[in-house]
């Protein structure tokens, strides 16, 4: 008994016998002679060692023996299997299924991101979006290039040899203050001199995540020397922290709930060097349909987002 033998059109003969209980309507459901199925069936009775098949002879049907009834389960089994896998392949090479896992921070999160898988959505409605979060560009580039993600954002700027990088947009940093705080009513205007933050108790994050163009780094090459009341990655918790009058927060616009009623946006004077938002994908790599299609989705969706969201 040699299964090594067997191929796919001793399966399909089989389960074609089987169900039109004859050779002839075996042959014409397969779109083949009567002697070509025949021929088949001795090969598959050859490659197992046993007859699948009880042959009457005459107007009588063919019936399974025990040995035929056990294996035409699995060959269905195998057939459901390769018609899913087939159109899965299918799916996946126009586009419209399979799985894309998507890499994103929190800020990004917070308004970008929404609209952006909402809209790739709706043309891909048959696709399994996933989505993986890190505070840090480093953690998500680990898992992009481990195959764990099609695509991720990042927080730029950045570069990579072993990335291929597309800039969607630059979101730049902008100031959060208690509505009716001191801050606030002391420069009512929509920009604030940067300098007025030198030595204020702010909220911010842990570190600096984004090298040159963090919050902190830009602070600093300004003059300001920042200090902090209270740190968090939680875009949400920092905001909620300025709402309660802890302290004033630099924040990326897109990061911001501008319609916060307890806070008010404002632009800083000068600025600090502005994020940029990036998509990133393994140099090199063969992309599905469907992550070309999310870049492109993206690109739109951040162009347009970030001229609504400007302070």
């Amino acid at each position: 008994m040699s299964f090594e033998d067997l191929d796919l059109r001793h399966l399909r003969a089989l389960i074609a016998v089987a169900e039109e209980t004859s050779f002839i309507g075996a042959a014409y459901e397969l779109g083949i002679s009567q002697a070509a199925v025949s021929q088949q069936i001795k090969g598959l009775e050859t490659a197992i060692g046993v007859r699948v098949f009880d042959r009457p002879g005459g107007p009588r049907p063919v019936t399974l023996t025990p040995a035929g009834r056990a294996l035409l389960d699995h060959a269905r089994t195998v057939m459901d299997l390769l018609d899913s896998a087939e159109q899965e392949l299918s799916d996946l090479a126009s586009g419209t299924g399979g799985r894309l896992t998507i890499g994103t921070y929190q800020s990004v999160s917070v308004q970008l991101l929404p609209d952006v898988v909402s809209r790739f959505l709706a043309e891909a409605p048959n696709v399994a979006v996933g989505l993986t979060e890190h505070a840090r560009n480093e953690d998500l580039v680990d898992e992009l290039l481990a195959g764990q993600l099609d695509v991720t954002f990042l927080a730029g700027p950045y570069e990579s040899d072993d990335l291929d990088l597309t800039t969607l947009g630059t979101d730049p940093f902008v100031l959060l203050l208690q509505a009716d705080g001191e801050l606030a009513h002391a420069h009512p205007g929509r920009r604030f001199p940067t300098l007025e933050l030198n030595d204020v108790l702010m909220v911010g994050e842990p570190d600096p995540q984004y090298g040159a163009a963090s919050m902190t780094a830009g602070l600093r090459a300004l003059g300001v020397r920042p200090r902090y009341a209270f740190r968090s990655y939680d875009n949400g918790a920092q905001q909620g922290m300025v709402r309660a009058g802890v302290g004033p927060a630099i924040m990326p616009l897109l990061a911001t709930d501008p319609s916060d009623p307890g806070i008010v946006v404002k632009t800083l004077d000068p600025p600090l060097e502005p994020r940029t938002i990036m998509l990133a994908t393994p140099r090199g790599a063969t992309r599905a349909p469907a992550t070309d299609a999310f870049i492109q989705i993206a690109k739109r969706e951040c162009r347009e987002r970030l001229a609504l969201a400007r302070p």
